[in-house]
């Protein structure tokens, strides 16, 4: 396989999950009280927004590529 392929591939792999999540979700822990044994951490949850616009052309990118290095090897 080309590269240029391997590329679109990836491209249309990243587009798909893109659409499908909408984003990246991650929780941290913050410790907010520690006085000798006592302990008390809050956890927050974080997401970080993937437009589906993004995605999108991410796909139809991934897909040119594809068909570009499928026609160069003809």
């Amino acid at each position: 396989m080309k590269p240029i392929s391997i590329l679109g591939i990836l491209l249309v792999l990243f587009g798909v999950v893109a659409l499908a999540y909408q984003g990246i979700s991650y929780t941290t822990r913050d410790k907010v009280i520690d006085l000798g044994p006592i302990e008390a951490t809050k956890e927050t949850h974080k997401t970080i927004p993937i437009s589906p616009i993004i995605g999108g052309l991410a796909l139809v990118g991934g897909i040119a590529l594809v068909v570009m290095g499928n026609k160069s090897n003809s």
